[in-house]
């Protein structure tokens, strides 16, 4: 028996990395799973993000456990589509709303704060923080009016508690974060709805998996790789580690989401290898 039998979870940025791990671990622990992703990369970004290709593969990861899943290519910035697809998804699975895991972002190449483009500071904002604020308020009302509780986990960064220089955009999104989830905590606790905030080091996806952050860590190589990059990672952690998996991160949010927690309200969860403390 599965520690999520029953509930009904929402997952952003679910076509590729920690959006398909975390639909993937909530279906293994038996929830049904309302599933989007934008399945577009921005012209400035220097990695590509996730395809509708993607996007179905994940379909058939959470159906090869048995559960149910509606997926929909949608961006987070888009309220009236984001709310479509929950209202779809909510009546197709029973009516109910248990888990929200706010996980979609992007990330820019590090750069001193003066030199951040403005428009694309605006955008990565947009994607990063706003649509954070309308996942949930897409998601909520469905919570409430299920009566069943549940658990909101808003995916922020370990990025957002640390300082040094650079990433001034994803860091100043990824506080806001942390910032909504204190509120949100204190606005739903009479709905017994719980919202907690996850801060993973860096997480082994295409997010820093990819050429352009390679070079930012090696400029003295050509053509870096995955291998040359991997102390530079390391030196961030207090775990002798360059990253965690994305089930790493998969397997705190199905812990927050589970009975386990049902006290749990209102936390920085680091899943950071000790980079904080570093």
């Amino acid at each position: 028996m599965g520690l999520l039998n029953g509930k009904v979870a929402f997952v952003t940025g679910a076509a590729r990395g920690q959006g398909r791990s975390h639909a993937r671990r909530l279906a293994e622990e038996g929830a049904d799973i309302i599933a989007i992703d934008a399945c577009a990369t921005q012209d400035w970004l220097t990695y590509p993000l996730a395809t509708e290709a993607d996007l179905a593969q994940t379909v058939k990861e959470v159906e090869a456990f048995d559960r149910r899943i509606i997926a929909r290519r949608a961006d987070v910035r888009d309220l009236a589509a984001v709310r479509a697809v929950l209202d779809e998804g909510v009546a197709a699975l029973g009516g109910r709303l248990d888990i929200v895991c706010a996980n979609a972002a992007i990330i820019s190449q590090p750069a001193p704060t003066w030199e951040i483009d403005v428009g694309q500071w605006r955008e990565l904002i947009d994607v990063t923080l706003t649509g954070v604020f309308v996942t949930v308020k897409a998601a909520i009302p469905h919570m409430i009016a299920a009566g069943n509780g549940g658990s909101i986990a808003l995916t922020s960064s370990g990025a957002a508690l640390i300082s040094g220089g650079g990433l001034a955009d994803y860091k100043a999104a990824k506080a806001g974060v942390l910032s909504l989830t204190r509120t949100l905590a204190c606005e739903l606790a009479e709905h017994f709805i719980r919202v907690n905030a996850i801060c993973p080091t860096a997480v082994d996806t295409p997010m820093i998996q990819n050429e352009a952050l390679y070079r930012s860590f090696r400029p003295d190589l050509d053509n870096p790789g995955r291998e040359d990059v991997k102390a530079g990672f390391q030196t961030m952690n207090l775990l002798p580690i360059p990253w965690v998996d994305p089930v790493d991160v998969s397997n705190a949010i199905v812990w927050l989401a589970s009975d386990a927690a049902r006290y749990v309200t209102g936390i920085t969860l680091p899943v950071d290898a000790g980079n904080q403390h570093k």
